[in-house]
């Protein structure tokens, strides 16, 4: 588990161009409808292309959206969305009138190189999209902190080549991967991603770097979440999710993300990181034996 997770990671950062984020947020996604009404098919248009947004947007998004009767179809769709009561083949899926957000659900576990592009074009993805880049990045850092601690697992960092050129240290890798999810919820909330775009955001990331070894130092002590490198990730877990927030608050428009928010996020994200580190470490040191200090 733990080799996977640096093997991912380094996948993950390797994607720290802008150019790459901007391309997949910008794809467009074609959906095609089967629905038994012009009821049913408004129901659903709605729901992809709401009638609060913005007149050009909404023309757009109607654009990529495709009945199954429609004179002009194209030959090939990205999704494909059944009204409830019509029985969705394997591959498509079923808009829940009742629970949207179930559907949503649903398309994003099995289209997560359409993450991106989805939360971009339509709305009603764009919170879901976030909240799940968020946690993944949060637990890549979580693990990924861990990882690179456990000598038994990693005996030594010559078997990370990789680590001494791009990522000298964990603080690096941890930085480095909150800056992708910088360009990655700017082009979810349909901001350009780019260097130059997020600089504020990517010099905020950076300065904050700087506190990751004293917080961990002052946290250890004071909040109860185990021994060994669980306040480790948990802490990595918790200050990459507090960055993540911030950045939704700020690219969804909204007042300064203030300190009473981020102290209550952060110690939510706590808890949850204590759960997401504990879960993967016990289940790969089952298997190969609990190093010390874990």
């Amino acid at each position: 588990m733990m080799m996977k997770v640096l093997k991912q990671a380094r996948a993950a950062v390797s994607l720290l161009s802008p150019d790459e984020v901007r391309s997949r947020a910008r794809r467009p996604v074609r959906i095609g409808l089967v629905a038994t009404s012009d009821v049913a098919y408004a129901e659903m248009e709605d729901f992809l292309a709401p009638l609060e947004s913005p007149l050009e947007d909404r023309m757009y998004l109607l654009d990529q959206v495709h009945r199954a009767g429609d004179a002009v179809v194209p030959d090939k769709v990205d999704l494909i969305l059944f009204e409830q009561g019509i029985a969705a083949p394997p591959g498509t899926y079923t808009f829940d009138r009742y629970n949207p957000a179930a559907t949503i659900g649903a398309i994003l576990d099995g289209n997560d190189d359409l993450w991106l592009a989805l939360a971009r074009q339509y709305p009603a993805f764009r919170r879901p999209v976030v909240d799940r880049t968020i946690h993944t990045i949060a637990r890549e850092n979580a693990l990924f902190a861990v990882a690179t601690a456990l000598p038994d697992v990693v005996p030594s960092l010559i078997e990370l080549p990789w680590a001494f050129g791009e990522f000298a240290s964990d603080t690096a890798f941890l930085t480095g991967n909150q800056i992708r999810m910088a360009f990655l919820i700017a082009a979810a909330c349909g901001r350009d991603a780019g260097f130059l775009n997020q600089k504020g955001a990517i010099l905020s990331i950076a300065a904050g770097a700087f506190g990751w070894r004293a917080l961990a130092r002052e946290l250890v002590g004071k909040i109860p979440l185990g021994g060994g490198l669980i306040p480790k990730g948990a802490i990595a877990y918790a200050g990459t999710y507090v960055v993540g927030k911030g950045l939704e608050h700020y690219y969804r428009g909204n007042p300064v993300y203030t300190r009473a928010q981020r102290r209550v996020a952060y110690r939510e994200a706590l808890e949850r990181g204590r759960t997401v580190v504990e879960s993967a470490a016990k289940g790969s040191l089952n298997r190969m034996g609990s190093p010390r200090g874990i």
